[in-house]
């Protein structure tokens, strides 16, 4: 990467960003508590609904969904929730959600990154409100997870920006191992409503199988994640997992109800344990 575009100024970085909040992670099942995530701010209008029933929001940033208002006001619900605040950057497609992939380099990814901590931050700092984690969005999430250059590219611009930022990245993936490498925390994120291969990735949303509708056992392959450490591919093998982080998805046709279904599974089964 180019060093001129990996370089922090000061201007940016004037102070560093801090958790508006504690981080509440350990809110579900204390210490050894799962977080449970959700993608918020992208037009859905149900998050005042759902937060409740989240302890970290990831807050798109008008690159895919969303704008400078809508940001605001998802800043200041998960304020009030006191939800743990997450920066959500995507590649610029509303087109298409941000899901479809592009062709691109680390460098462009890093710059597509700062692009919107800047942004973020800039209206969250407006609003007394400090920054958490960084979750990148569907594409760019999905790519950075197989290509280790690209993982880089997000980590170091995580870290240049702020090093206490934590990165959100798939479970088992380079996201994961190249965001520590760089020296950041990280939490390894696993999916309720997604089924899974048999190298721990994502079966895509192109395939007939890929999301899971069915509450209960969207509520089972959490359980299983969360207390086995494992989850059953689509081909039934069962393959290791580590869930630090459980995303779940606020444009479902019963993602409310699935929500609280879902944290109230979790914060059973945590408190048993």
């Amino acid at each position: 990467m180019h060093s001129n575009t990996m370089k922090s100024t000061s201007e940016d970085n004037t102070s560093q960003s801090r958790p508006s909040q504690p981080d509440h992670a350990s809110a579900i099942g204390g210490q050894a508590g799962i977080d449970i995530n959700c993608d918020m701010g992208e037009g859905i209008g149900n998050d005042e609904a759902i937060m409740p029933f989240i302890t970290s929001a990831n807050i798109a940033c008008g690159y895919h969904a969303g704008d400078e208002e809508t940001m605001r006001t998802t800043i200041q619900l998960a304020m009030r929730h006191g939800v743990n605040i997450g920066v959500h950057p995507s590649f610029f497609d509303r087109a298409n959600f941000g899901r479809t992939e592009m062709k691109t380099t680390p460098e462009e990814v890093y710059q597509l990154i700062r692009d919107q901590l800047i942004l973020f931050k800039k209206i969250a700092a407006a609003g007394g409100a400090g920054m958490h984690h960084v979750k990148p969005h569907g594409a760019l999430y999905n790519m950075a997870a197989r290509d280790a250059a690209l993982a880089k590219a997000v980590a170091q611009a995580v870290k240049d920006f702020d090093a206490n930022l934590v990165l959100f990245g798939l479970s088992g993936s380079v996201s994961i191992s190249e965001a520590k490498a760089a020296g950041l925390q990280t939490r390894s994120e696993v999916f309720a409503d997604r089924t899974y291969q048999d190298n721990g990735s994502l079966t895509p949303r192109s395939q007939p199988n890929a999301l899971i509708e069915d509450e209960t056992k969207a509520i089972q392959q959490v359980l299983q994640m969360v207390i086995k450490k494992t989850v059953t591919a689509v081909s039934g093998k069962e393959v290791p997992i580590i869930a630090e982080t459980v995303c779940i998805h606020g444009d479902g046709k019963n993602a409310v109800r699935f929500a609280k279904a879902i944290f109230q599974a979790v914060n059973k089964a945590t408190e048993a344990q």
